[in-house]
């Protein structure tokens, strides 16, 4: 599993195991057994123990794991259960808030993916995504909407959001990361709003989306694949540098250094 394998990652409880051979059947990208948000405070022990037995027998199945957050009484027990498991491919760091969080989370010998989940976390962007051991960002935008008093899907709390992604882009580039990864889409019965809201990240410059359903993984597939169109762009561009010299015209634009360099990343998505 690279750095540019995580378009989809999918979420399943640890307090289902059965369900994790499914999800990474499902296509998903990644698969993150959720440890947190997912698992009721009085069966945070019981999760765990589930998921060490799932991972002691199924070696080959690579995951994921989110863990709680950090100054809460599970931490320490969840550090150490990752830590046990080679097939732990990572932490999902919630309220990630500083690099002390992060220093703290690689512990256990494992790459980080941090959620920015509060506005501290906002704050912190570029001292968290600095720190070593971080995979790469993304964030929790329920959590966030909810610490920045935003209300839901609404126009205004798109705009907050779109300026929270921003940050997180900018901070991922500074510090050589990959792209961050969205946050989860909560419908996962329209298949073609997962696709309009995963293109539109996309666009955004992210490279992958959290997912809850396994229906969604088709239809955020689809949004960040290039379009048709796209491609053949793309290709056209580069047939057309094969033989120019300096600027060029294509599909009556002009066309230089970066368009071609946009054209060849196009390519490279769909290879």
């Amino acid at each position: 599993m690279t750095a540019n394998d995580l378009t989809t990652m999918l979420f399943v409880p640890a307090t289902k195991p059965e369900r994790i051979p499914k999800a990474v059947a499902s296509g998903a990208a990644a698969v993150i057994v959720d440890l947190e948000d997912a698992v009721p405070a009085g069966a945070k022990e019981e999760a765990r123990a589930a998921l060490d037995a799932f991972l002691a027998t199924h070696r080959e199945s690579a995951v994921f794991v989110r863990v709680n957050a950090r100054g809460t009484a599970e931490f320490s027990a969840d550090l150490d259960l990752c830590r046990k498991h080679e097939n732990v491919a990572g932490i999902v760091l919630p309220k990630a808030e500083s690099a002390a969080d992060i220093v703290s989370a690689t512990e256990a010998g494992k790459p980080v993916i941090p959620l920015i989940e509060t506005a501290l976390g906002i704050r912190s962007v570029n001292e968290i995504a600095a720190a070593r051991g971080v995979e790469r960002l993304s964030y929790g935008g329920l959590d966030l909407s909810d610490d920045l008093g935003i209300e839901g899907d609404t126009e205004g709390a798109q705009v907050i959001l779109d300026h929270c992604r921003y940050q997180l882009l900018i901070a991922s580039r500074v510090a050589g990361l990959p792209a961050p990864i969205e946050t989860v889409f909560p419908v996962f019965d329209d298949p073609d709003a997962v696709t309009r809201r995963a293109r539109r990240v996309r666009n955004m410059g992210f490279a992958g989306m959290l997912c809850i359903h396994p229906k969604q993984v088709g239809p955020v597939q689809t949004g960040f694949a290039p379009t048709q169109e796209q491609v053949a762009w793309a290709e056209r561009v580069i047939i057309a540098a094969e033989s120019a010299e300096g600027a060029f015209k294509v599909d009556g634009q002009m066309v230089d250094a970066p368009v071609i360099a946009m054209a060849r990343s196009i390519l490279a998505r769909v290879a």
